[in-house]
């Protein structure tokens, strides 16, 4: 007998036959003599309505409201679900973020969870009861309804996975597992068997929307054993674990894309102590986060440029609070890009193996692709590019690092 953590999404739940179809993977789940808890969203296109509901009352709406609307979805789909697994002889019961209770920080719209009081939750599932726990959300300061921002219910699923002490975490979505590559732009993508922690929380970060990267996250810190697999197909899907589960590792793992980013750079900005200080600090103030920095070598020690990316959404913020600082920075002029993609290739295997940014960089010369910045850790190589090159930069990376399915 196993406990086993199942989470479904949007998409997974999206009707009244899907959300059949749930209760009856479920009931499969139990009548094999497993504990179950189910962690579920709300249904597809919940979410945005009662998110558009609050915009319409008042763009500058009060946090606190926003997120006892939006946290109304996950409460419909839990109650459904419980229906439909009693409807078919599975005992059941819905539980809220607040019953529980997953105690959040303050932070509404985006709380991060701090703890989960799981005892009267397993005390149910010992009598054969499957909890059905809404995603998405917890209970903040002064008991508050909080919510975890966008893609919350993964980390709901792994945090309550770690608090059951979980045999593994089962996110059903609507792919099979996770993919070498987006298989809708690498028609010769492949599925993975098994993908390490480390390398998941990369993809997640660079662009991969499989598993939110808080998830990913959480699964690592605590070694939560996690399997992404399709909510419409019965077939295994691709286990997220320790790196010493994986016996053979590729140097490359994965090429993935965020078609999200936007470029800035400060031409002639004076090439003097502190001047990459007074212009990212503001920024950081502002609460943009800025990925990769290029600076030139100033020829004459007095101007140089400066280039950064960013999330595109914070583009216009960004170029708004620079202006400001105009007079204190004295550049001479600011070139805004939104044209951009940052592609990058994970793998574990790049620790022990030289020779990967060379590949990397031969693949995009190799096809007339230019570089415009690099960034590198321990296990990624990320290169920012023209937007217009994104498919046939990745599609080339696929095949010159081997990851091709025959």
């Amino acid at each position: 007998m196993a406990r086993l953590v199942m989470k479904f999404g949007g998409t997974s739940v999206g009707s009244v036959e899907r959300i059949k179809n749930v209760a009856q993977k479920v009931k499969r789940e139990v009548e094999a003599g497993h504990q179950v808890a189910v962690v579920v969203s709300a249904m597809s296109g919940e979410t945005n309505k009662l998110v558009d509901l609050c915009k319409a009352i008042d763009p500058v709406h009060d946090q606190r409201e926003y997120d006892v609307v939006v946290a109304s979805g996950e409460q419909v789909t839990t109650g459904l679900l419980s229906i439909a697994l009693q409807a078919a002889g599975v005992k059941a019961r819905s539980w809220q973020g607040w019953q529980i209770p997953i105690r959040t920080n303050g932070m509404h719209g985006r709380a991060r969870i701090e703890s989960i009081e799981a005892e009267r939750l397993l005390a149910d599932m010992a009598g054969g009861t499957v909890a059905v726990v809404a995603g998405f959300q917890g209970m903040g300061p002064e008991d508050r309804v909080a919510t975890l921002g966008r893609g919350g219910s993964d980390t709901s699923a792994v945090a309550l996975a770690a608090a059951l002490q979980a045999d593994r975490c089962d996110i059903y979505t609507d792919v099979d597992g996770v993919y070498t590559a987006d298989p809708r732009i690498v028609k010769k993508a492949r599925k993975l068997d098994k993908i390490t922690y480390e390398e998941m929380l990369e993809l997640a970060s660079l662009g991969a929307k499989v598993l939110q990267t808080r998830s990913v996250e959480m699964a690592m810190n605590h070694r939560v054993r996690t399997q992404v697999l399709s909510s419409f197909a019965d077939q295994p899907g691709t286990l997220v674990v320790d790196e010493e589960e994986i016996v053979e590792k590729q140097i490359v793992s994965g090429v993935t894309y965020s078609a999200d980013e936007a470029k800035i750079t400060l031409i002639g900005v004076a090439d003097r102590p502190g001047i990459a200080a007074s212009i990212f600090g503001p920024l950081s103030d502002a609460g943009i986060n800025v990925d990769m920095i290029v600076q030139n070598i100033s020829e004459d020690g007095k101007k140089t440029d400066m280039t950064f990316t960013l999330g595109r959404a914070d583009l216009d913020r960004a170029v708004a609070q620079l202006e400001k600082m105009k007079g204190q920075l004295d550049w001479a002029k600011l070139v805004p890009d939104k044209n951009v993609v940052k592609v990058s290739v994970v793998g574990v295997g790049m620790r022990s193996h030289a020779g990967v940014a060379h590949t990397m960089f031969k693949a995009l010369a190799d096809k007339g692709i230019n570089i415009q910045a690099i960034t590198t850790s321990e296990i990624k190589v990320s290169v920012l590019l023209a937007a217009d090159y994104t498919e046939l930069a990745v599609r080339s990376l696929h095949t010159a690092f081997g990851l091709d399915a025959e």
